[in-house]
Formats: structure tokens, C-alpha cells, sequence
């Protein structure tokens, strides 16, 4: 092939989008026609293997894709606020937990295809924005719906000796022994009609499998302070969170925690509930 053929097929294949081979040694085809692009010309935006764009990448409509707020493995505030509003729209029956977990990224993946949007998994400003679009601003127990908040300071009763110090405003219980925190556990409380009582008490029976004769219902790990209000294991609490309330009862959904809290606290140790 001479030089003015070889300049008129590169010519053509620019012109054309053709792939032109040409013969190689052995007879095979050999290497695409390869068109020089002059300096400056900046390059088509490349795709990884795997099919998810770079971060530099534009796309064929030459915008940007929009920026990625929280991806699986992000935790913190912004999560709980991302988990909460996804509860709202039912996307997601967990939490929240500050943790962008599976569960939250099925969520994220599950609200975008249902409104036409890239199915990624991880939120974006435009997930975001719909989102927002779509939701409250949630409260703060929205935000600590199944526990999680930090603790208040302590009740100034509770500096010293033995003390379940259990705190109302954040929903809270610490065990302190002579001033220290040795644990703290999210707790829930008794309704407006059965609320739990305020004031000093102390622990006046450990029941390890009690079970209600009033409302026929577990109250494992039970340590009772005032009458029949005790401080226990609740698996309502640790299935609804927030949502549901004791009969007056301190309940704890970790069971793990208070299984160690029950072998720790004797008859006698103070108990302090407070606002």
C-alpha cells in the first residue's frame, strides 16, 4: 500500500469510526489504524472494567456526575440523619446506627431505581435531594431510635458508692462504682400512664428469669428498685427501640450487657433515676 492509500484510509477511518486493520506479518490482521490526536485534545473519558465511572470521569452527556456524600463504610451523625429519613419512606426497618451498613446501602439502592436514578448504593446530592424532598427533619430520638446516644453527666447522687445511675433526658443508665463509669447502656422508660419512678432507691431483689404475674411477660435479668419496677432485659425493646415503652419497668436491649451488669450488682447497691 503506498503513503497517499495508507493517509486516505486514516483519513476515511477518522471520518468514519471504522476500525481498519491491516495485514501483519504472518498474514493476520495486525494492529488497528492508530489517528494521532493533536496536543491539547483532551482524550474520550475511560470506563473501568468493572463499569463504574473514575472520579474524573464525564459521561456521554458531558455532566458531571453529581458528588458522593456517604458511601458503605462512612459513619457518623450525617448516617443516623441519611438512615432516619430512609425509615420514614420505609427503605429501611433497621436503626439507625451511624453506620452506613448493608442494610443501609439496599436502602440507598432500593429508594434511587425506584425513582429512575443510578442505582449505586451510595448517596449522592441528587439521592440526597429527594430525599430531602420526601422527609421531616428528624427529632432526636429518631435519630437514637434503637439507642446509641451519648450520656448525660451524672446525677450528682451518683458520685459515690455502688450505683445504677439512670438518667431520663438521655435515656441512659451508667454503672458507677465511687464516682467512675464502669458501663453505659441505652434504656428505656414507662409511658405517660405507667411512667417510671424518680428519686433513690436501691436494689431489693435479683430475679435472673423472672417473668411478670401482672402482665405475663419475660423480664429476664430483673433487678428490682421500688415495688414492681425493676431494671431488666426487654426483647420488645430490643426489636421496636423507641417505639414501644416499659409498664414503669428501666428496660435494656442489650442482653449481653445487662447479663454483665446482673452478675456485677448486689442487693443493697443504689439505684438513681433522674431527669
Amino acid at each position: 500500500m503506498g503513503r497517499g492509500t495508507a493517509a486516505a484510509v486514516a483519513v476515511l477511518a477518522a471520518l468514519t469510526g471504522c476500525t481498519v486493520q491491516t495485514p501483519g506479518g504472518d498474514g493476520e490482521p495486525g494492529s488497528p489504524v492508530r489517528i494521532e490526536l493533536p496536543d491539547g485534545t483532551p482524550s474520550p473519558a475511560r470506563t473501568p472494567a468493572g463499569g463504574g465511572g473514575t472520579a474524573g470521569a464525564t459521561p456521554r452527556d458531558g455532566k458531571a456526575p453529581p458528588r458522593v456524600l456517604w458511601a458503605p463504610g462512612d459513619s457518623g451523625r450525617d448516617v443516623r440523619e441519611l438512615q432516619a429519613r430512609l425509615r420514614q419512606v420505609a427503605w429501611l426497618f433497621e436503626g439507625p446506627t451511624g453506620t452506613y451498613d448493608e442494610a443501609t446501602e439496599r436502602a440507598v439502592s432500593g429508594f434511587q431505581d425506584k425513582r429512575g436514578l443510578p442505582r449505586t448504593g451510595r448517596t449522592d446530592t441528587v439521592t440526597w435531594q429527594r430525599l430531602l424532598g420526601m422527609t421531616r427533619e428528624p427529632g432526636r430520638w429518631d435519630l437514637y431510635l434503637m439507642g446509641g446516644q451519648p450520656a448525660d453527666p451524672p446525677d450528682a447522687r451518683c458520685r459515690t458508692g455502688r450505683v445504677l445511675c439512670i438518667d431520663k433526658t438521655s435515656r441512659t443508665l451508667r454503672w458507677m462504682v465511687d464516682g467512675r463509669t464502669l458501663s453505659t447502656m441505652a434504656v428505656r422508660f414507662g409511658s405517660e400512664y405507667t411512667p417510671t419512678r424518680e428519686g433513690v432507691f436501691s436494689v431489693y431483689w435479683k430475679s435472673r428469669d423472672h417473668v411478670s404475674t401482672l402482665y405475663d411477660s419475660p423480664m429476664p435479668y430483673a433487678m428490682f428498685f421500688s415495688g414492681g419496677q425493676a431494671v431488666h432485659f426487654s426483647a420488645d425493646f430490643a426489636a421496636r427501640g423507641y417505639a414501644g415503652a416499659s409498664h414503669g419497668c428501666v428496660n435494656v436491649r442489650d442482653e449481653a450487657a445487662i447479663a454483665d451488669l446482673y452478675a456485677r450488682v448486689r442487693d443493697g447497691d443504689k439505684v438513681v433515676v433522674s431527669w
